[in-house]
């Protein structure tokens, strides 16, 4: 615990009742950035005061979201690697998470589908044993998406629970597969989350067309089923929407998570956590491309 004056007077003013003199002494205690910490919980755990605690609890959050907010930001100029991204998103609700277990996980995924892949499988294949693997042998669950339980949009929750969203769990399958090297990537169609797996020679031997023709077909990260063009062009029938080529694109990683940043945000559209809402739409917003 940092120990002087200067804090021990701050802190004994947590409880001020005049809401400037709380605001000038919180941000004060914000800017001597997180070794603070120790000091705040010290005194949350000395007060049985629950208002005070509120205050502590709030004034540690502001703490974490405010390195947070500088990760996000190193990590949409650097390489923006998706499982990271995902571990960023996660650290807002979990700030003390161990991301360590999280790779242990990833890496028993990809070691377990390794090890039953060749250079001789059709890329149907391919995506069998890694949904087998995925789905069965680790008996990963699909949810439907739904805005009272902000762990389905968490990957540390996701692997723990073995539960999670569209969102959620096509992230960890796309981390899977990019370790793997294989072209699976989300497209943009519109209200799904949906990945398509791309022909790596496209390009080269057709390089016009409409953007669905990079795509062999389609992959629902609910529950591993595969989908033919044939299915999604049935469904634009359904929702009454033109198949443009845009929605075919591949998303950036950055687009999804600040996609996943935008639905988890909705999980705490409410008067008593607006603030969380507001902070994570602000989060997406730094994404912006």
């Amino acid at each position: 615990m940092k120990a002087n004056k200067e804090i021990s007077a701050l802190l004994h003013l947590i409880d001020d009742p005049d809401e400037d003199v709380y605001n000038t002494v919180s941000n004060k205690i914000i800017s001597f950035g997180k070794d603070i910490i120790p000091n705040l919980e010290h005194l949350w755990e000395s007060t049985s005061n629950e208002e005070i605690q509120e205050r502590i609890e709030l004034l540690i959050h502001r703490l974490h979201y405010r390195d947070l907010t500088n990760d996000f930001t190193e990590w949409a100029v650097n390489d923006a690697d998706l499982l990271e991204g995902a571990l960023l998103v996660a650290r807002y609700h979990y700030p003390d998470m161990d991301t360590t277990l999280v790779h242990q996980e990833i890496e028993k995924l990809r070691r377990n589908t390794w090890l039953e892949l060749n250079n001789y499988l059709t890329p149907i294949e391919q995506i069998n044993i890694v949904t087998s693997i995925f789905y069965n042998y680790y008996k990963q669950k699909g949810v439907e998406f739904a805005y009272n339980n902000p762990d389905d949009y968490l990957i540390n929750k996701t692997l723990e629970s073995k539960k999670g969203n569209a969102l959620s769990n096509g992230i960890i399958y796309i981390a899977l597969c990019e370790l793997l090297d294989i072209p699976v990537r989300a497209i943009n169609i519109p209200r799904q989350f949906i990945m398509g797996y791309f022909d790596p020679q496209h390009d080269l031997l057709n390089p016009v067309g409409h953007a669905s023709e990079k795509i062999n077909f389609y992959i629902d990260p609910l529950n591993g089923q595969m989908y033919s063009h044939k299915d999604v062009e049935a469904y634009f029938k359904r929702i009454s929407v033109p198949p443009v080529a845009s929605y075919f694109r591949q998303l950036s990683n950055k687009r999804i998570i600040q996609y996943l940043l935008e639905e988890l945000s909705k999980c705490f559209d409410n008067d008593r956590n607006r603030y969380k809402m507001d902070e994570l739409l602000l989060l997406a917003n730094l994404l912006e491309e």
